[in-house]
């Protein structure tokens, strides 16, 4: 006859094998659920998902040697849209051929301050012939530091001019420089700027790298600014470099996208939400051409 202790060890022995056997089936779902997240996350769909651009001003040293082979580069590159303008050597009529013959479409032009403030006609012109529906100025003429005075004639300015070209189809964007950060009643100049030009005839190129250079957080100003954002330099700035207000650092502290002290993913899911239409790598330092792959291959690689 078994005795009662005996009865008793079975049954601990039995209810403790039956919660072994719970236990490790909870510990297996919990991991295949953990699993299942990670698995997910990886394999996300990615963030970026517009054509890959570029800024011509990327290739500056290269377009003297050779425009055609300039644009063969570029295209090998997997680049299909571009910001730039018309190139020295070259009529805009026969760049546009070039462009065309490539795949690659001029969606951005650039314009001098100064000359688009006198007249507008010549700037239409051209974009009119390179196909682009966009115009950007990247620099308000200014002493150091930038001042009200200044602000208040560039608003003036771009109001003016923007009118002239959306009257012609065309988007008049500013591309900040840094320097418009300088502190303004409860925010920046470049705070003054946003707010005192008309949206229906100005709008904003967002520079990733001259947002974070100032000390400005590039995707919380995207996200501040929201559809007055249209167009955006991708760029990253070098790690442990000490930014001011000047609007200038050397091209060594631009680097590949990934590589720097940007939260680049934070900045293309904030330009995503804002509804950036265009996005234009330019790499101003001299391994550009070693940099770009890396910053396509960078910006295919986000996830959400």
């Amino acid at each position: 006859m078994i005795s009662i202790i005996d009865q008793f060890k079975y049954l601990l022995l039995n209810t403790m094998i039956i919660i072994m056997k719970k236990t490790i089936i909870l510990v297996s779902l919990l991991l295949m659920v953990l699993l299942s997240q990670v698995t997910f996350a990886q394999s996300g769909k990615p963030v970026y998902t517009n054509p890959i651009g570029l800024q011509a001003y990327t290739f500056r040293g290269s377009w003297p040697k050779g425009i055609e082979a300039t644009l063969d580069t570029i295209k090998s590159l997997g680049v299909t849209e571009m910001e730039g303008g018309p190139i020295k050597g070259m009529s805009t009529e026969e760049l546009r051929k070039q462009l065309d013959k490539r795949g690659i479409k001029m969606v951005s032009i650039g314009a001098d301050y100064k000359a688009l403030s006198e007249s507008t006609e010549e700037t239409i012109k051209n974009a009119k012939i390179l196909g682009a529906k966009y115009v950007m100025v990247a620099w308000i003429p200014h002493k150091n530091p930038f001042d009200l005075e200044t602000a208040k004639k560039a608003v003036e300015d771009f109001n003016k001019a923007g009118k002239s070209l959306k009257e012609n189809g065309i988007t008049l964007t500013y591309h900040n420089h840094g320097y418009e950060f300088v502190p303004y009643e409860d925010g920046t100049l470049f705070d003054y700027i946003v707010k005192n030009t008309n949206p229906e005839y100005v709008s904003f190129e967002m520079d990733v790298l001259w947002a974070a250079f100032p000390g400005q957080d590039p995707a919380a100003l995207l996200t501040k600014y929201g559809s007055r954002w249209k167009l955006m330099h991708l760029k990253d700035l070098k790690k442990g470099v000490e930014g001011n207000l000047s609007g200038g650092t050397p091209t060594t502290n631009d680097v590949a996208l990934g590589t720097g002290s940007i939260n680049i993913p934070a900045v293309l899911k904030a330009a995503k939400k804002a509804g950036v239409k265009h996005y234009f790598i330019e790499d101003e330092s001299p391994s550009y051409l070693k940099q770009i792959p890396q910053t396509i291959a960078y910006i295919k690689s986000v996830k959400e």
